[in-house]
């Protein structure tokens, strides 16, 4: 048995969830658009060039989950996984998970996008471990803090590296499957990296360094 680890956004679905949720909020009114678009955008295209602070990010990002009362949260939610989600889950991706699990793998799939969004897509794979920033709750609502690591760029190894000492486990013979540069310090810890429908940076460092190259579009 060996571990089968999977990027979430651009990687399984076809888009970034952390951006759609984004756009989402936008839709349903419950951000200042004036503010909450133009911030959204610089931070998604920084994210592509590899230039985000995810502190900095985080602090955006999870504003609105402290704004509002977590049973609407988790409404709003619901509706956002339906509308905006399942139409992006890719149906190759689907069966690659399920092909790892069928051969005894421990299905991980570690983002950098934050637990509240991404628990219930997980789910959509039947995927039971995740790996993703929490955010930080007291008293029953959210505060609009982090805690735990926080699960970017090198922060996928360190929070995978607390998870396999709790489990016991180690990395021989596992994979990991991403589209991005920023997942460049995990991918170089594996034994078997795959580019999935990667970024140019990303495909140029697979190509030197011989890692296979798949779509799953």
């Amino acid at each position: 048995m060996a571990l089968a680890l999977f990027d979430l956004d651009n990687t399984l679905l076809h888009g970034d969830s952390d951006y759609l949720w984004g756009r989402f909020l936008l839709a349903r009114e419950l951000v200042d658009a004036a503010v909450f678009e133009s911030e959204n955008e610089r931070f998604y295209r920084a994210y592509q060039e590899g230039t985000l602070d995810p502190l900095e990010y985080l602090r955006f990002a999870l504003a609105p989950l402290a704004r509002h009362d977590p049973r609407e949260l988790h409404a709003w939610r619901r509706e956002f996984v339906d509308e905006w989600i399942r139409p992006r889950v890719l149906p190759r991706a689907q069966e690659l998970v399920r092909e790892h699990a069928g051969q005894g793998d421990t299905t991980v799939i570690v983002t950098a996008t934050n637990r509240f969004i991404t628990e219930p897509i997980a789910q959509l794979f039947q995927v039971e471990d995740l790996l993703a920033t929490t955010p930080e709750q007291r008293d029953g609502r959210y505060t609009g803090e982090v805690t735990g690591p926080v699960t970017f760029g090198a922060g996928k190894v360190d929070a995978l590296e607390q998870w396999l000492a709790q489990r016991r486990e180690s990395l021989r013979g596992s994979h990991f499957y991403s589209d991005s540069h920023n997942d460049l310090p995990l991918l170089e810890r594996v034994d078997h990296p795959v580019a999935v429908d990667p970024d140019d940076l990303l495909r140029r460092r697979a190509e030197a360094a011989g890692w296979p190259t798949i779509s799953l579009r």
